[in-house]
């Protein structure tokens, strides 16, 4: 089934998805192609609707979440839309083809009174730092966890943050998300002074050359994994904080701001969401907090 290296590359150079969306894609078809030629089937004009769906009934029998047979569906239905535009296929038998419905999880969040405590924490590191070195991982480590809280950002746009992404007179940073997609998010004071002040001992770290504002122990950029390191040990030490790397602080930021009466169309901008329903299951987790809440203190609850 030769288009599966076509449409990969329409997914690299004119879809512009992320990698490791690209990967679960042809995942997603490389299964229904091994699970199609083991019913007979060796082209993808051979496959129909009835194909399918019995496809996705044996991947819930196989024990596929549901997210994950959403995922194939969508994959399904990507695919053979193109295909059928490229002439790979006559029809497009993925066309009515439904993804089972999705239980969204509430994600679990900072309280502010954590939040606050996580920052005294930081800053505490910060102060009682006994050499260079240390104090400038101290300062990193803060200024990456406030940037993290103030903007919403996903870790890779944290890792390649570089200088001019940051507009000092606007208090902005212009942000590169998932498909190369360029936005801006306002970055609060706190944030700003700990930028500032980890720029001013970054070149205790930094490596000749390197353009990113964060940096690891050696002087490159900054990997992913470390910062989500960074981000668990220092949630460890705060007591009943939830476990959560980068992303939870994405979670906590926009839980707070709809908290605090911030309108979804903001936050949706903030977050760099491509749908309004994303950013919706945010709205869920405040109203929990509401109606418990309620729960426990209205005598009629």
């Amino acid at each position: 089934m030769q288009a599966s290296t076509a449409w990969g590359e329409h997914l690299h150079w004119e879809r512009n998805l992320a990698e490791h969306t690209r990967r679960a894609y042809a995942g997603d078809l490389d299964d229904l192609a091994t699970w199609a030629a083991r019913h007979g089937v060796g082209a993808w004009g051979e496959v129909d609707h009835r194909l399918l769906r019995a496809w996705l009934a044996d991947l819930h029998r196989r024990g596929a979440e549901r997210a994950t047979m959403a995922r194939r569906a969508t994959a399904a239905r990507m695919f053979f839309r193109w295909a059928q535009t490229r002439g790979y296929t006559r029809a497009n038998p993925a066309s009515a083809l439904e993804a089972p419905r999705t239980d969204r999880a509430l994600p679990p969040t900072l309280e502010r009174g954590a939040a606050t405590d996580l920052f005294t924490h930081l800053e505490d590191a910060v102060a009682q730092a006994t050499d260079p070195k240390t104090e400038a991982m101290a300062q990193r480590d803060l200024a990456m966890i406030e940037v993290l809280y103030s903007c919403g950002l996903r870790v890779a746009e944290l890792c390649s943050l570089t200088p001019d992404q940051i507009d000092w007179d606007r208090d902005l940073l212009h942000v590169v998300g998932k498909g190369d997609k360029e936005r801006s998010t306002p970055v609060g004071r706190p944030a700003e002074r700990a930028l500032q002040a980890w720029l001013g001992v970054r070149p205790r770290l930094a490596a000749a050359g390197v353009a990113e504002v964060f940096v690891g122990a050696r002087g490159a950029a900054i990997d992913p994994r470390v910062v989500r390191r960074v981000v668990h040990a220092a949630l460890a030490a705060i007591p009943e904080a939830p476990d959560l790397g980068p992303h939870g602080l994405r979670h906590a930021m926009a839980t707070h701001l709809l908290e605090g009466g911030a309108d979804l169309r903001s936050v949706q901008e903030m977050l760099g969401h491509a749908s309004l329903a994303t950013t919706q299951i945010y709205t869920h987790v405040t109203n929990e907090r509401l109606r418990e809440a309620f729960r426990q203190a209205h005598p009629r609850a």
